[in-house]
C-alpha cells in the first residue's frame, strides 16, 4: 500500500508582494507615533509646571535662609558691641 503524498505548491513571493506586506505592516504606525507625540507633549507640559513650582520653592527657601543669616549676623554685631562696651575691649570685625 502506497501512501498518497500531497504535492505542495509554493507561491513565490515577488518584490511587489514583499513591498505590499511591508506597507501593510507600517500602515498604522504614523497614527501611533502621533499619539505617542501627543502624550510626550502632555508630559513636557507637566514637567514645565513642576520646574516652575520647584523654582518657586527654591527661591522661597533661599530667601528664608538668607534672612536668617542676616539676622544672625546682626545679632552677633549687637553682642560684640555690648561686650566691647562692657569689657572696654575691641573685637575684630
Amino acid at each position: 500500500m502506497k501512501k498518497a503524498t500531497k504535492k505542495t505548491t509554493r507561491k513565490s513571493i515577488t518584490m511587489d508582494d514583499l513591498a505590499l506586506m511591508t506597507q501593510r505592516g507600517f500602515a498604522g504606525m504614523e497614527e501611533r507615533f502621533t499619539n505617542v507625540d501627543k502624550r510626550f507633549d502632555v508630559m513636557d507640559d507637566r514637567f514645565d509646571t513642576m520646574d516652575e513650582r520647584l523654582d518657586r520653592i527654591e527661591h522661597l527657601l533661599i530667601g528664608s535662609h538668607d534672612r536668617r543669616i542676616e539676622k544672625t549676623e546682626d545679632d552677633i554685631r549687637i553682642i560684640k558691641t555690648l561686650l566691647e562696651k562692657k569689657l572696654s575691649a575691641s573685637f575684630s570685625r
